[in-house]
């Protein structure tokens, strides 16, 4: 195809392009040469190369972008000089040598950049066309782009490794920390290195997919192909499009990977690659350590191994991993046992059989003493094929049934007691069920019958006297009164022993916050985050019901950010770490918790500040949890707060992790502009707030939006990546809204941002009612969580 076509042969004396000068030819020989504001095109049309310059930089460089999309964004996929960028190009010039060498001359005609060949020619023409006459070829030299028909690999007989190396930032090209390779130490496996520090693995390739990836009906596409080569001369892998129409390509970022495809009707990329999560980070675990996303925490040993240092590994230093409850010994009985549903362990010290059976595997790796653990090596057409492991295994996660099965070498004593324990666990796990159950069944009795909760036996939470509320709460005085919500009224108290705590006192008229109460107790009760609201425990003593909290002297977000004076205490570093806890807070619920939570009424005034102004995200009485791997559900009881609700989920009822992400995106614009996106009022339009940071990032004006009082603290940078990361999580469709996880890296680093598509609820309306009732300056008890029925 020619999108292919154009990379792999261009700057190799062989590609299909024209000049843009006075020649109508495709080809460019020794007498003519590039210079500042010409180009040369691919012959379809789809490439271009030229002189550019990044973003918000003065330097230029030669490099390559798509033609066919340059009316809206310039996407360029290959840089030259990107380690010597020009600064005065009044006489730079790119050309072809007599020698057969491509060469960017400065301005003082000094060499700025070449190419490397190994043989000279006469009178060498940049449209050869015959592979045979190849000198060099950009598809060798790839910069943080993968193109359809790239091999990204290594040559075993030149040496030469074919690798990506991702941006420094989005603005310079440099080559940054993080690269990609098909590292063939071992059997070959693809890797994200930082530096020199493998930082994420992919896997070995298995015959259908790498290890680490989805299974193959989930990343089955009409779109592309993966070709793995892997041979005495070469290994390497590549991509090749089915629809030779579609633009598609690999992009390195800093820490992640991004495959994206160009959607003309949208007139934007579209990002089809899963993002990392935490279970990608390099041996999360340790050895023998299993990564489970869900589980909290999420790294455990695998069955019948044990922490190394236990102690170190209940604070949540697992670096150490895990080891054999029973070592084995080589002159003793040994047997495999096997572990299902996981990517397999780093390859780099592995070793490989192509044609062995199953059970010829397992033979081999029983006679030899060293050999740890054997799995099959391909799994496309059978078990064919075998992965032998030594020493320790490494960077292990579970898949559930997604993954494949791997054979680890056990003391013969495990087995013996196997069916034993295994017909125990089956009764105990009867009795369980059988147990809860009936504590179901007592549970819905109760609350039906009696509307009382029998909560300490359950959750299993500190329990505190009413007296002991009473004297800390001054008699629930109205001087200690702090707040009040669906549920009842909130107070301020101080226990005996010093301590201040929070009081949620459930009102004995509102059914709503009965259900808000339960479920506050549900799902904070289970959590364990420092950027979540902690509850210290319950008060259940006649018809009183209250929940205790740790209590945060700096009260809600929405009080500091919305108040024309104490807006003024905050700078912008303080705002940026805010957003920073919240977006961990709420990647620990969607991601690391015990359950996928969804919390579906994050707003500034559920945004708590401690001491230190650490954000503290609170009430969880709407939230709901989704099973397993599940990202959410519909509901024909929508709740939520206007302004933060998500299209699909105000609308239709479908609430998501995707819906928790609109309402960050909404926070995270409401926390750098100091303004409400509901009953935000500007002079020259009708616009929320959404629409009117969108409107500014199309102007490429973004960085108005900030408050004035932010300016002189603020780190333009963080801003202008702050209303982006905004904008991407408030775009309207769902599937186009970065999850939390990835919200946190673009945070954390410089990497390159995906354009942001048009905001959900982009729309101009009548404000003057709205202006008149609910001010932008105003204190958080204009804003209320609503309840929608049957919505449509």
């Amino acid at each position: 195809m020619e999108s292919c076509f154009f990379l792999l042969l261009l700057l190799c004396f062989c590609s299909s392009i024209h000049k843009i000068f006075t020649t109508t030819t495709d080809s460019i020989n020794t007498n003519q040469f590039i210079t500042v504001g010409e180009t040369i095109v691919s012959s379809g049309g789809t490439f271009e190369l030229g002189f550019f310059s990044p973003s918000s930089s003065s330097n230029r460089y030669i490099g390559i972008w798509y033609k066919q999309i340059l009316r809206y964004e310039q996407t360029v996929v290959w840089v030259a000089n990107r380690e010597q960028p020009l600064t005065n190009t009044s006489s730079a010039a790119f050309k072809v040598t007599k020698s057969g060498i491509l060469v960017l001359f400065g301005d003082k005609n000094e060499i700025i950049w070449s190419t490397n060949t190994s043989r000279s020619v006469q009178n060498p023409v940049a449209n050869d066309g015959n592979p045979e006459n190849f000198l060099w070829q950009s598809f060798n030299f790839p910069t943080d782009t993968q193109l359809p028909d790239m091999k990204l690999g290594k040559n075993f007989k030149t040496g030469h490794e074919v690798y990506l190396s991702a941006w420094k930032n989005h603005n310079d090209p440099t080559p940054g920390e993080f690269t990609l390779h098909l590292d063939p130490t071992g059997y070959p496996q693809a890797l994200i290195r930082h530096g020199t520090r493998v930082f994420a693995r992919a896997g070995s390739w298995n015959g259908l997919r790498w290890s680490g990836a989805p299974a193959p009906q989930q990343i089955k596409s009409n779109i592309y192909t993966i070709q793995f080569v892997f041979n005495k001369e070469e290994v390497y892998f590549s991509f090749s499009i089915i629809n030779s129409l579609l633009l598609s390509r690999l992009v390195l970022n800093n820490g992640y990977i991004e495959r994206l495809t160009w959607v003309d009707r949208t007139k934007s990329w579209n990002n089809l690659n899963i993002p990392l999560d935490t279970c990608d980070q390099y041996s999360l675990c340790g050895a023998y350590g299993s990564c489970v996303i869900g589980s909290s925490p999420v790294c455990g040993c695998l069955e019948k191994f044990v922490p190394k240092y236990p102690q170190q590994w209940e604070m949540g230093d697992w670096s150490k991993g895990c080891v054999r409850r029973k070592p084995y010994h080589c002159n003793k009985e040994h047997i495999f046992l096997k572990y299902s549903g996981i990517k397999l362990p780093d390859t780099k010290h592995s070793q490989y059989n192509k044609t062995m059976t199953l059970e010829g595997c397992r033979q081999v790796c029983s006679m030899n003493c060293s050999c740890t653990a054997y799995s099959s090596l391909d799994i496309s057409n059978g078990d064919r094929g075998c992965l032998f492991w030594s020493g320790e295994l490494i960077d292990i996660r579970k898949l559930s049934g997604k993954g494949q099965d791997i054979y680890i070498r056990m003391d013969s004593s495990e087995l013996g007691s196997k069916s034993k324990k295994a017909e125990i666990l089956a009764v105990s796990f009867s009795l369980l069920m059988a147990m809860i159950l009936l504590g179901i069944i007592l549970f819905l009795y109760i609350w039906q019958k009696k509307k009382k909760l029998k909560l300490q036996d359950e959750f299993e939470l500190p329990m505190f006297q009413l007296s002991t509320i009473t004297r800390a709460t001054n008699n629930f005085s109205v001087n200690n009164k702090i707040g009040e919500g669906g549920f009842g009224p909130v107070y301020k108290g101080v226990l005996e022993e010093g301590q201040q705590i929070a009081v949620k006192r459930l009102s004995r008229t509102s059914m709503q916050g009965l259900n808000e109460f339960k479920n506050e107790v549900i799902y904070i009760a289970k959590l364990q985050h420092r950027n979540l609201v902690r509850l210290l425990g319950c008060c259940l003593q006649g018809e009183e019901k209250m929940l205790i909290y740790e209590y945060m002297p700096n009260k809600s977000l929405d009080s500091y950010i919305f108040d024309q004076t104490k807006k003024k205490l905050l700078d912008w570093p303080q705002h940026f770490h805010i957003i920073n806890g919240i977006a961990r807070g709420l990647l620990y619920l969607h991601q690391d918790s015990r359950l996928r939570i969804i919390h579906r009424d994050l707003k500034a005034s559920n945004v708590l500040l401690d001491i230190e102004m650490n954000p503290k995200i609170s009430d969880f009485g709407m939230a709901k949890s989704v099973p397993g791997n599940e990202m959410g559900a519909k509901t024909c009881n929508v709740v939520g707060t206007h302004g933060y609700m998500s299209p699909e989920y105000a609308i239709d009822g479908i609430f998501s992790v995707k819906s928790d992400v609109f309402s960050f995106g909404v926070l995270v614009l409401e926390i750098v502009s100091c303004k409400r996106n509901r009953g935000f009022v500007h002079q020259d339009h009708n616009l929320n707030l959404l629409g009117h940071a969108w409107k500014l990032y199309k102007e490429d004006r973004s960085s108005e939006l900030i408050d004035e009082h932010l300016a002189d603290s603020c780190n333009s940078s963080q801003v202008l990546r702050s209303i982006q990361v905004g904008l991407l999580c408030v775009q309207r469709h769902p599937d186009d809204r970065p999850s939390m996880f990835s919200v946190v890296q673009m945070l954390a680093n410089e990497s390159l941002l995906p354009k942001a598509k048009e905001p959900g609820f982009f729309t101009e309306r009548n404000v003057f009612d709205e202006a008149n009732s609910v001010s932008h300056t105003g204190s958080s008890k204009t804003e209320f969580t609503i309840t929608l029925l049957d919505p449509r």
